[in-house]
């Protein structure tokens, strides 16, 4: 059954809520191409969707990645780094060898004027790590 590659990226991007605020879980059902929304995060209990039975079924159902496993976190982040800001490549490889990397990051590409770009190359590379998951597993994805 063919997914929405639009419900794909919004999946993905609930998946990859974060902060303190709980835990939050998507499932591609591979026989309908529903997607199933669960937090435990109780001012977001209205997107939970009752999960079936054999949720942990990985032959019917798919939990969508987090950033980390598609290799969208400091891999990313170096990447960029290394095409756009070479000047600044080891002071940001220097902020991931360490915890609260993102705001030192995100302020260093505010002072570089470099914003816009990082979420560019970040949300192309989202698109393709997601197109190529989809593949990978056999997801056939429209739009």
């Amino acid at each position: 059954m063919p997914v929405k590659f639009g419900d794909i990226i919004q999946a993905f991007e609930f998946a990859n809520t974060n902060g303190d605020m709980g835990e939050f879980r998507t499932f591609v059902c591979r026989q309908t191409g529903k997607i199933y929304y669960q937090t435990d995060f109780l001012d977001a209990a209205e997107f939970n969707d009752e999960l079936p039975d054999d949720i942990d079924d990985e032959e019917k159902y798919l939990a969508v990645p987090d950033k980390r496993e598609l290799g969208l976190g400091k891999p990313l982040v170096l990447d960029f780094a290394r095409e756009f800001l070479r000047d600044d490549f080891n002071d940001i490889r220097y902020f991931f060898s360490k915890r609260g990397a993102y705001p030192k990051f995100k302020s260093l590409l505010a002072r570089r004027g470099a914003i816009e770009r990082w979420h560019a190359f970040e949300n192309e590379a989202t698109k393709r790590a997601l197109r190529e998951w989809c593949t990978l597993h056999a997801i056939e994805i429209i739009g």
